[in-house]
């Protein structure tokens, strides 16, 4: 076949070409190793040499001209396929979307942020400790000696021997401030984490739960300071018209102690279930840090004072959020995760 016939029918069948499976196949039936534009090469031993140059210009020139076309063809079948595939899996917006669940804050977080933040505001600093902690740390300079009956109260799990244990509160991680301090600087801060006792589970009770402490040592620091305190943190969790009110109470760290009671915020201290008809619930345990707690950590008693308290973060969060079983904070039901302050809810209302 001469140059000129291949070259017209090369012409015809690119022009007709319709996808880019045919188009490739023209490539090969073209430009393969067999291909009738590579097979005119093997024609020029048969062509006088004055024609070879001539003849070799042809050929290339229609090679030339297939790949070029090919070029030109192959960009505009690869764009209109491209089209045709995003037409067909457009997605229409106009349909409504599938409604995928969202989380929520966990409670127990989100209570303690709560805590943080208006401590912050009063110039405390938050810090946390190891939870698996040494006895001396979580009992003895607490003052509560070895044999003493108040750690039946605070009966934890012992990891080796008597002497590491699973720590029964954050307050070591106010005695091991205080030791940083080396009774030289005022120390305030607020302890939040996790705590174990060896208790039985139940809707009130759990082997595991969050703590939230607080220490403030200065000077010339009274039980009036801690009152004030108390009352900034439970304005902002329960609402401005919460009162508080201090009950003697007996805890081996600090002297005098207290149970910190607030005025029920659901009845206004009329009586109801929440505060089994007293018009109180009792939130907190507090004090004046004992003399020996401030000696055994380097600051003597007679320049420095200080007060501690310590909340339950469960116990506050099912008061906040209207939950009466502690297990809910633990489970694996996300439904759980929706309770919310109904006082909030009124009042975005």
């Amino acid at each position: 076949m001469k140059v000129e016939e291949i070259k017209k029918k090369m012409q015809e069948e690119l022009q007709d070409v319709c996808d880019l499976k045919a188009l490739n196949e023209l490539r090969v039936k073209y430009l393969g190793k067999k291909g009738l534009i590579t097979e005119l090469n093997s024609e020029i031993k048969n062509i006088p040499n004055e024609e070879k140059k001539a003849f070799g210009q042809k050929v290339n020139e229609v090679r030339t001209l297939f790949q070029s076309t090919y070029d030109e063809i192959k960009t505009r079948l690869e764009e209109k396929e491209l089209n045709q595939k995003l037409a067909s899996e457009a997605i229409d917006i106009s349909l409504p979307s599938t409604k995928v669940s969202q989380g929520a804050p966990n409670i127990l977080e989100k209570l303690i942020e709560e805590v943080e933040e208006v401590c912050m505001s009063m110039g405390y600093d938050v810090v946390d400790g190891p939870e698996i902690e040494e006895d001396k740390y979580n009992f003895e300079m607490l003052n509560i000696p070895k044999g003493h009956p108040a750690r039946d109260a605070q009966d934890t799990f012992y990891l080796e021997g008597e002497e590491i244990l699973l720590r029964s509160q954050t307050s070591p991680v106010q005695v091991r401030t205080m030791l940083k301090g080396k009774g030289e600087v005022p120390v305030r801060v607020i302890c939040p984490g996790k705590t174990y006792r060896r208790d039985d589970d139940d809707a009130t009770h759990s082997h595991q739960f969050m703590q939230i402490e607080g220490l403030l040592v200065d000077k010339d620091i009274s039980l009036s300071d801690l009152k004030g305190t108390i009352d900034v943190i439970v304005k902002k969790l329960f609402g401005e018209d919460v009162e508080t009110r201090f009950r003697p109470s007996y805890y081996q760290f600090t002297e005098p102690s207290v149970e910190v009671d607030i005025s029920c915020f659901n009845c206004k201290g009329k009586g109801c279930n929440i505060c089994k008809h007293t018009g109180w619930i009792t939130i907190a345990g507090a004090g004046v840090v004992h003399p020996n707690v401030l000696r055994m950590s380097g600051y003597d008693p007679e320049v420095w004072s200080g007060f501690a308290f310590g909340f339950g973060a469960e116990r506050m969060a099912m008061l906040k959020y209207d939950i009466n079983d502690l297990r809910v904070f633990y489970n694996t039901d996300l439904r759980e995760v929706k309770h919310f302050d109904r006082r909030e809810l009124k009042s975005d209302d």
